[in-house]
């Protein structure tokens, strides 16, 4: 069964599942998808018969659906697998509110179920787990089924994604 999305409703950020509240009420866990990350310098490459199909550098990850964070957020050591190009640096603002400085690499092609967007990401640390974003969320045109605790593609559009242009 699909879900119809609220097109007006805005993303809610997704907290770590604490069992059940004093109210009784159990609060939503943590969700996970599983995505594609692609080196865009790779795909060029092939397009253009620089390398065959087999030589582009991509990885399959289990990332943090992060709709509190705007970018990919990637481990540096997918950054060195992907051989991404660093574009700058920028600072960050983290969950605890702490500011750390980051390095935006890319572009990487992110590929979820029949959907597929170009975006740049941000590289905190050698270590740690894939954030997906709101912005590569938005462009992929998908939601947080809350139910399931998982991400799907919008129930509205399930074959083609939907994109403002207004």
């Amino acid at each position: 069964m699909l879900l119809p999305a609220n097109r007006k409703a805005q993303p809610q950020r997704i907290r770590p599942s604490v069992g059940l509240q004093p109210t009784g009420e159990k609060e939503m866990g943590l969700v996970y998808a599983e995505i594609e990350l692609i080196s865009v310098d790779e795909l060029t490459l092939n397009r253009r018969g620089f390398i065959t199909e087999d030589e582009i550098k991509r990885v399959r990850v289990n990332a943090l659906v992060d709709s509190g964070s705007y970018m990919l957020v990637i481990p540096g050591h997918l950054k060195e697998q992907l051989d991404l190009a660093v574009l700058e640096e920028r600072m960050a603002t983290l969950a605890d509110e702490k500011e750390v400085r980051g390095t935006v690499v890319g572009p990487v092609e992110v590929r979820f179920e029949n959907r597929r967007t170009t975006v740049d990401a941000l590289v905190l640390a050698d270590q740690g787990e894939v954030l997906l974003g709101s912005v590569p969320m938005e462009d992929l045109d998908v939601v947080i089924d809350p139910k399931r605790q998982t991400l799907i593609v919008n129930p509205d559009y399930p074959y083609i994604p939907l994109t403002y242009a207004k």
